[in-house]
């Protein structure tokens, strides 16, 4: 019976690990593919969104993460890479990871956007090595249909979080547990 549970698990590494080497088999996306990537991510965002523009216009900072590829079976991960925003500019690149067990079965391709409304916000990305998201700064996380009643007045909380084109067969999706690191390009 032994043998059977770990014959088990390891089909689920490597059925884990295969999404993975599908999601990008040629090597990591060059800086110059995430900054256009990022650019037409964050206008498709903003003309969805005129809440997402007025806070894009305030934020300290936005990172962006086009593509985040979700996949498993009990065992699963994500991951994508993504660059953060000062001023229009690209000011540095990150990955997003998680990995996570239970319930689950599927994959999925979806993006998401970070808007930092305060120094503080901004200095806890720069300072951690790797953050988590859910442990540091608040995180709200806003609905693209539900943000016409968000105005930069009722706008309080230090980051803002936008899911955009969700697509595959994995229900549900979140931030909770999420790494985001800083990477070099």
């Amino acid at each position: 019976m032994r043998h059977v549970h770990l014959t088990i698990i390891l089909f689920m590494l490597a059925f884990t690990a295969g999404i993975c080497m599908r999601v990008n088999p040629a090597g990591a996306a060059t800086a110059e593919e995430i900054d256009r990537k990022v650019k037409s991510t964050l206008e498709d965002l903003y003309q969805k969104s005129p809440a997402a523009k007025a806070l894009g216009e305030k934020a300290k900072g936005i990172l962006v993460f086009p593509s985040v590829y979700k996949g498993g079976f009990i065992i699963g991960g994500q991951y994508g890479e993504g660059a953060l925003l000062k001023n229009g500019s690209t000011a540095g690149y990150y990955n997003t990871v998680q990995l996570s067990y239970g319930l689950q079965a599927g994959g999925q391709k979806y993006g998401y956007v970070l808007f930092f409304m305060s120094d503080p916000a901004m200095s806890w990305l720069d300072k951690s090595d790797g953050w988590e998201l859910g442990v540091g700064p608040t995180i709200v996380v806003v609905d693209i249909g539900a943000a016409k009643a968000l105005t930069t007045t009722t706008a309080q909380s230090q980051i803002y979080a936008f899911f955009i084109d969700q697509k595959g067969l994995m229900a549900g999706i979140g931030l909770r547990g999420t790494k985001v690191t800083k990477i070099d390009k």
